[in-house]
């Protein structure tokens, strides 16, 4: 384990760990964006449909809902599995930086999807009902009273969303995605390169605490309670 503290480590592995950071930050990054692309207004959908909404519509609602909780359900290395066609078929190839992205979008879609929901049902029912009352628009309501109000509990939420892909970023190394967890796997377990495990281990650690305060730091600041 000291020989992680040697320059003869780092002058092997260096090389790798470095590009296995950039991997495992552009599948989640990548992957964050285009699930969002999805799981926001799905939230969003949720939120209006619901029985006590501005747009109730049950059956929309119990067919999102059941949709949502289906995607929840599938455990991610089985869902990436699952889906090796379609994710050949959209962008090319099954394994790697590119093969990981569809099903981290697939699988981190419906978890955003009630984060958001979550986010938006803690806006003050007053402040959506005094905007009704002025003759503000479905969409007027979502972009200028719920995302808005919502923004600070959205932000905490981001943090957690991009945490959770991070974390499938890993479980996807397993079967060819590259980045820090296919490093641990290939070397830390394979190989029993125990140095290069904690080293892929302390990285993530790092990664996520980084996430975590930014996102927490961003959200205390523009949170209008704490003013």
């Amino acid at each position: 384990m000291l020989e992680i503290f040697t320059a003869g480590f780092w002058s092997q592995y260096g090389a790798l760990l470095a590009a296995g950071t950039r991997d495992t930050l552009i599948m989640t990054l990548v992957a964050t964006v285009f699930a969002y692309v999805l799981g926001l207004p799905l939230g969003v959908a949720l939120i209006l449909t619901q029985p006590h909404g501005i747009r109730p519509c049950a059956l929309l609602y119990r067919v999102l809902g059941w949709i949502i909780n289906v995607g929840r359900s599938l455990p991610f290395i089985i869902l990436m599995v699952a889906i090796m066609d379609f994710t050949k078929l959209i962008v090319g190839t099954k394994i790697g930086v590119l093969g990981a992205i569809p099903p981290l979008v697939i699988s981190a879609a419906p978890f955003i999807a009630r984060m958001v929901e979550t986010s938006l049902a803690e806006v003050d029912a007053g402040v959506v009902e005094a905007a009704q009352s002025m003759g503000a628009s479905t969409l007027q309501i979502v972009w200028k009273v719920y995302l808005p109000e919502a923004k600070p509990s959205l932000i905490l939420g981001g943090s957690i969303s991009i945490i959770t892909i991070l974390a499938y970023t890993a479980i996807a190394g397993a079967i060819g995605a590259g980045g820090l967890g296919d490093l641990a796997i290939r070397y830390g377990y394979q190989r029993r390169v125990d140095s290069m495990m904690l080293v892929t281990v302390i990285f993530l650690i790092a990664l996520v605490q980084i996430i975590q305060s930014i996102f927490s730091r961003v959200s205390t600041r523009i949170d209008k309670r704490l003013k």
